[in-house]
């Protein structure tokens, strides 16, 4: 990371705070009072409005394909490539349909000043070296699922740091098939010209295409098998559609 060309990204990224803070107690105590409905309210409010304005403060521009695919409403798990930490700001920016929040490598909780925040909206986080630990966080993405709350994973663990995607790793999808509730495929492209590329933030534009729901209620043994593959598949022939790979 080239630590003086980061400088202005930072200040942009820690001024970008104050955009969050207005709803730190509404949704603190929605959740003390155990109202999701406002919780979720809150969250979708603040993620939406502090993903475009992050996109707007960087120049970086997203399109999205496919947003009829989006539901009105939530719980599902949405299921996408990683290319970058910028993943993160482009869904915030493009999906305002309903509250979302992220699993996570635990690495993001610890954040100065927006760890904090990954941890409000309601994301996981994933210790990778601990097994026990990362089946309990997986379960308790399951508990916000059944709360109604919406989760995006990243299957392949980490980030590409490019166009071509990593594998995608098995188990990951439970967070859908154990609640019964549908998985929408997301591939995203340019994400990663926008901080890994460099090394430092700027602009990039990030192409997104939403593919149709993958219905989990009722699925057969034999369809979780291969759920990972399939979804794997849609994603990359997105990928391709987006001219990100061959």
């Amino acid at each position: 990371m080239k630590i003086f060309a980061n400088i202005p990204g930072a200040y942009k990224l820690i001024h970008c705070l104050k955009y969050l803070r207005p709803y730190k107690k509404a949704i603190e105590a929605a959740r003390a009072q155990g109202d999701y409905e406002s919780e979720r309210k809150y969250i979708l409010e603040a993620t939406s409005k502090w993903g475009g304005i992050v996109m707007d403060m960087f120049g970086s521009k997203v399109k999205v394909k496919g947003m009829e695919n989006l539901p009105d409403e939530g719980p599902v798990v949405l299921v996408g490539n990683h290319q970058g930490y910028a993943d993160i700001f482009a869904y915030c920016a493009a999906f305002t349909k309903f509250q979302f929040a992220f699993v996570a490598k635990d690495d993001l909780a610890k954040i100065p000043l927006y760890g904090e925040w990954i941890r409000r909206i309601r994301s996981v986080f994933i210790e990778r070296n601990d097994p026990r630990a990362s089946l309990k966080a997986i379960n308790k993405g399951v508990e916000y699922i059944e709360q109604g709350f919406s989760l995006v994973i990243f299957p392949e663990g980490t980030r590409s740091k490019g166009s071509r995607p990593g594998e995608f790793k098995k188990g990951a999808l439970k967070l859908a098939t154990k609640p019964g509730v549908p998985i929408i495929p997301v591939s995203l492209n340019g994400s990663y010209k926008m901080f890994e590329e460099e090394g430092y933030l700027k602009g990039a534009q990030i192409d997104i295409i939403v593919h149709e729901p993958i219905e989990t209620k009722g699925m057969s043994r034999s369809e979780e098998k291969v759920l990972t593959e399939r979804v794997e598949q849609i994603i990359v022939g997105g990928l391709r559609e987006l001219g990100a790979i061959e």
